[in-house]
């Protein structure tokens, strides 16, 4: 289930209420001779970088003399190390792209520029960011409030094309952003305003917060930025200062302020962090002169959350044929012979059911209404046939959606309805005992479980309720262990529990694991991974868009999270906001040797489309968690 984030205004700093006292700041002229816009710190050494309007792009050493130049006519700059050499991104002013190029600055050589594809709109600015599966993105401000993350190259290598991952909605007066790659944190500044923090990782929802807002902005103008380890300098050339904030959990508050009396019209900033401090370089817009400083400003480190592990996709499903949350459950069906063949099933709840073959091609689209979950078990007798049997929630009815599978072709076909009183039905799994009958429990918003056997003595479908039971909050996704007899479910907000499966037994309620550090509210999808004694329970974490591991057998220790990020290679984005997901681990030939994980995906990116199912071999789940 989606929920909308609210951030509330009380996080907004006022400057005329801060603490800190503005005293002047003591500048030096810097590189007299320098004509350029922009210039930074090289990120692995103390030389320096300029984008300049009338000489190009160029190295400079720590007095600002010339090194190296790569000719052309740019504005905005801002670099990342890659190896022995250093990415810089920059905006050609001849051309109106934004661009990347190596520089080995041993040797002062510039490689070929990549450009990004012209846009509809003038772009003010560009960043760039780093993720931790080392996979490089471009930010580009834009006028009127348009933004746009791209993803440039992995590593120390440049992509032979770039691929735009997301749209932003930005401010409509922004023109600097910077990234804080540890706390993967966007900022931009909105000039008559003050400056927002967004989340940079390519599967973030676009929300901001606010890092500081001007309580008169007559007085005030939002300049340009620049992280620094555990805050943001920010300049303010209105008001002629340089602010330190300071990041505290999910606010920020002004730890230091300092006036820049020198300079007239204050504009571009370039700091880097030192063992004492800080070395700040600005440029005044009146005289077109840089100036430099030391600070002895420090802010606070900030604690951030843990890096999780990453796993990509090799696989994707088309997107679904409806807009919004659509996608939600997949299941995979297992070709009793040919394994190769498989389907793996998912629920559209606008639409119906969906098949895709293990490539992700769309096979067939059945549209019998809002289906939400789907779970899937072999050999059921549906009059003198036996097939394999899909069951579905159906929002639309409150019913059980029955599908046949052929079991020679795959082929799905309607099989027939089964009514419940359930006033709000959810999330629904299968269970089949030794004994080979099939039962199916679904449930209700309200927390109440119906479990029903399933048959089809004269080829139509029947439902005998056998058992009932409760939780006291919104429960979704379950999965239930055969062999064990043992039934998992989950409540959103709670946790995940483990009851007696048998129709027969008092559904008593055991934990499992309870929503806390590693599992996060909303408690989604859960499935099972069974292969040779190695049972694993993999539950979806939306609440920070991971998926854990457990052991499924009590005391269920945990094997770690993961997340499920960006493949650069084939394109595909990663994964989050996930609902539910489906592991086998029948080998199904070629990657998924040791199976295969589904997992739903909440938002499509690279390009942007409707949702869809990504597909991961398990063996990269195992590596990554150093599973035994």
């Amino acid at each position: 289930m989606k929920r909308a984030k609210h951030y509330l205004p009380t996080a907004l700093i006022s400057l005329a209420c801060a603490h800190a006292v503005a005293a002047d700041l003591a500048l030096t002229p810097w590189a007299p001779a320098l004509d350029a816009q922009a210039v930074s710190f090289l990120p692995t050494d103390d030389q320096r970088l300029a984008a300049s309007e009338r000489d190009g792009l160029l190295l400079l050493d720590a007095k600002g003399a010339e090194l190296a130049r790569f000719n052309g006519h740019f504005s905005s700059l801002d670099s990342r190390a890659a190896g022995q050499h250093v990415l810089v991104a920059s905006l050609d002013n001849d051309r109106q792209q934004a661009l990347l190029i190596s520089l080995d600055p041993s040797t002062g050589e510039w490689g070929a520029p990549l450009y990004l594809p012209s846009r509809d709109y003038a772009v003010n600015g560009v960043c760039l960011s780093r993720d931790s599966a080392a996979n490089l993105f471009l930010f580009l401000v834009g006028e009127e409030g348009k933004g746009e993350q791209w993803l440039v190259g992995n590593g120390s290598t440049l992509l032979a094309e770039p691929q735009r991952v997301r749209g932003l909605p930005l401010p409509p007066a922004a023109q600097f952003c910077q990234v804080d790659d540890a706390a993967q944190q966007l900022l931009v500044n909105e000039e008559n305003v003050g400056w927002w923090a967004y989340p940079a990782h390519p599967e973030a929802d676009a929300t901001r917060r606010p890092v500081a807002i001007f309580d008169t902005v007559e007085k005030h103008a939002a300049g340009a930025m620049a992280v620094v380890p555990g805050g943001v300098v920010a300049l303010d050339p209105n008001a002629g200062k340089l602010h330190l904030y300071q990041q505290q959990g999910t606010r920020w508050s002004l730890a230091s302020s300092l006036a820049l009396a020198e300079l007239k019209e204050p504009e571009n900033l370039a700091v880097r962090a030192t063992a004492s401090g800080l070395q700040v370089l600005l440029r005044d817009d009146d005289d077109g002169r840089f100036y430099q400083t030391a600070l002895n400003w420090q802010a606070k480190p900030v604690r951030l959350p843990p890096v999780l592990p990453e796993v990509a996709a090799i696989r994707q499903s088309e997107p679904v044929g409806r807009q919004g949350d659509a996608a939600d459950d997949p299941a995979i069906w297992i070709h009793p012979e040919h394994p190769a063949q498989s389907r793996v099933l998912g629920t559209n709840k606008k639409q119906g059911l969906l098949a895709y073959d293990l490539d992700g091609k769309l096979l067939q689209e059945l549209a019998v209404g809002r289906l939400n979950n789907v779970d899937v078990r072999a050999n059921f007798k549906l009059g003198q046939r036996t097939v394999d049997l899909a069951v579905a929630s159906n929002r639309d009815h409150n019913s059980l959606s029955l599908f046949s599978i052929d079991r020679r072709t795959g082929q799905i076909s309607e099989a027939g309805e089964i009514p419940t009183p359930l006033k709000a039905i959810y999330g629904i799994c299968l269970f089949q005992p030794a004994s080979g009958e099939i039962y199916a429990i679904a449930n209700d918003k309200d927390g109440t479980f119906l479990q029903y056997r399933l048959s089809a003595p004269q080829g139509r479908v029947e439902g005998q309720l056998v058992r009932q039971f409760k939780v006291d909050s919104q429960p979704e996704g379950c999965v239930a262990d055969d062999q064990r007899q043992r039934l998992f479910i989950g409540e959103e907000d709670v946790g995940v529990w483990a009851v007696d499966a048998r129709a027969d037994q008092p559904a008593r309620l055991s934990s499992v694991i309870k929503v806390a550090e590693q599992l996060k509210a909303d408690v989604e999808g859960l499935a099972l991974y069974q292969s040779n004694g190695r049972d694993y329970l993999v539950i979806s974490s939306q609440g920070n868009d991971s998926y854990l591991v457990l052991d499924a057998e009590p005391p269920f220790v945990s094997r770690g999270a993961f997340r499920v990020g960006l493949n650069a290679s084939a394109g595909i984005d990663g994964a989050s906001e996930t609902d539910g997901l489906e592991v086998t681990a029948i080998n199904l030939g070629g990657p998924w040797s040791q199976g295969m994980l589904v997992v739903q995906d909440g938002r499509k990116r690279m390009p942007e489309q409707t949702q869809n199912f990504k597909f991961v071999p398990w063996a990269e789940v195992t590596k990554a968690l150093k599973l035994p």
